[in-house]
């Protein structure tokens, strides 16, 4: 195997372990880049000199005998909407051309500390809105990698490196990550701090995470968690042991709650078909759950809070930047200023009584299982995709992950998102290993597992 295609994990243990170094991982990587990303231009900025002066750094840090952290020499990739104080952050537009900050995001300053290697800015598109970047699908390069984390699903796809970080204010970590067919994870909102990050929305921005699995996702996102005093939402709390957890057993198997959400109306064919097989694989694990009419309008409040929030905190791009915006941004910075105050302040204080009333979902069910996207990545570039699927758990601050466990007929990938309580975002990451794991092994007691791991259907691009 070559080390560029080795997981998060199991770069870390061969580094702290000595049994590869840090540069040859990320010579590997670099190799990697060089032979896919022409088609694929998942990254902004790449300097390979110095990730191998990082690398190297790294490697004589061991040497020395000096303490290590989780990361270890392992290259990630950054979004480009996180301050980087030694590479340029952009924010996919050329209103930002060539700014460099001063520091680290939070994020960023977390994996550095952990000892990570910072390989690159990954693209994003325009202010992790909908105007696409340059990334393309690295299944099918005609195909929208999705957004507006393109770049760290697409990287983390191609294997080009074993984990990256995004954001979500919509649906811009699970709608690439299923895309892109790897594990995107989006934690409660305010789980991971988001200072030195781009501000769209203080109520709707998450910091999420792309892997190959979910331990590795585990890991990333137990680098991350805590408390910033630059990030208002954040909150002192323990270390959370995601990576022990994820890797535990359930003490009894778990229960799925199959949820259509207020955005089947959008489901393709092809994702009504998978998950009618996936449903039908789990057998006795899962029952379809009616969450009420209450959650109908919710997509719209989601609506109407993003837009109104990024008005507020894009007004100075929007005045002094002219055409240099694309017509879509503007057009979102529009609306949001028209909005009434009464009608955003409704807006805001509607999730909390949503969020009451999936209570007893989740006292019954360990997670909601739900599409992460209408269907696979659609054909063309000019668009990302519909993030129907993500804004109702996005605007619920509900941590989600997305799996890569189905495919359409023509083998792009098709995510199986599922949805936590707010807060048990470990006991998210156990059930969704045990889901990965039991289709995997074929331990669901149904002979249709295997096709729903890897259902192929006609309504498929």
């Amino acid at each position: 195997m070559s080390l560029n295609a080795l997981s998060l994990t199991e770069a870390a243990a061969g580094i702290r372990d000595g049994r590869l170094s840090s540069a040859e991982l990320v010579g590997d990587c670099l190799r990697r880049i060089d032979e896919v990303d022409g088609d694929v231009q998942a990254w902004a900025f790449l300097d390979r000199d110095h990730a191998m002066w990082q690398a190297e750094a790294a490697d004589d840090h061991r040497k020395q005998g000096r303490p290590t952290g989780p990361l270890h020499g392992v290259p990630v990739g950054i979004k480009d909407i996180f301050d980087t104080g030694d590479m340029p952050t952009e924010f996919g537009s050329p209103l930002w051309a060539g700014r460099t900050p001063r520091r680290d995001a939070a994020a960023v300053a977390r994996l550095r500390a952990a000892g990570a290697v910072i390989l690159g800015k990954t693209v994003t598109t325009e202010y992790a809105y909908f105007n696409p970047g340059k990334t393309r699908n690295p299944h099918n390069p005609e195909h929208t990698p999705g957004g507006s984390s393109s770049g760290s699903a697409a990287a983390v796809a191609a294997l080009m490196v074993p984990g990256a970080i995004g954001s979500q204010t919509n649906g811009s970590v699970i709608r690439p990550a299923a895309f892109c067919g790897v594990v995107g994870f989006k934690p409660t909102h305010g789980l991971i701090p988001r200072s030195g990050a781009l501000l769209l929305s203080r109520a709707l921005d998450h910091v999420g995470v792309f892997a190959r699995s979910v331990g590795d996702a585990a890991l990333l996102a137990q680098t991350l968690a805590g408390f910033d005093e630059e990030d208002p939402d954040t909150r002192p709390l323990a270390s959370p042991p995601f990576v022990d957890a994820a890797a535990s057993e359930p003490p009894l198997p778990p229960r799925f709650a199959f949820v259509r959400s207020p955005a089947w109306q959008h489901a393709e064919e092809v994702t009504v078909q998978a998950f009618a097989e996936l449903v039908k694989a789990l057998g006795e694990r899962i029952s379809e759950v009616e969450i009420g009419q209450s959650f109908d309008r919710a997509i719209d409040m989601h609506r109407t809070v993003m837009e109104v929030e990024m008005a507020h905190n894009l007004h100075r791009d929007f005045e002094q930047g002219g055409d240099l915006l694309s017509q879509v941004l503007r057009a979102l910075i529009e609306r949001g200023r028209r909005v009434l105050a009464v009608e955003y302040a409704r807006a805001l204080a509607g999730s909390a009584p949503l969020s009451a009333a999936l209570d007893g979902v989740f006292d019954e069910y360990d997670a909601i299982l739900t599409p992460a996207a209408p269907g696979s990545a659609p054909r063309g570039l000019d668009s990302t995709g519909n993030p129907a699927f993500c804004s109702l758990w996005t605007y619920l601050g509900t941590p989600a992950v997305t799996l890569p466990l189905l495919q359409s007929g023509s083998g792009m990938p098709i995510g199986v998102q599922l949805v936590g309580r707010r807060g048990n975002d470990a006991r998210l990451l156990r059930t969704a290993n045990w889901l990965v794991k039991t289709l995997g092994k074929g331990d669901t007691g149904s002979p249709a597992k295997t096709r729903a791991r890897r259902t192929k259907t006609r309504g498929g691009r």
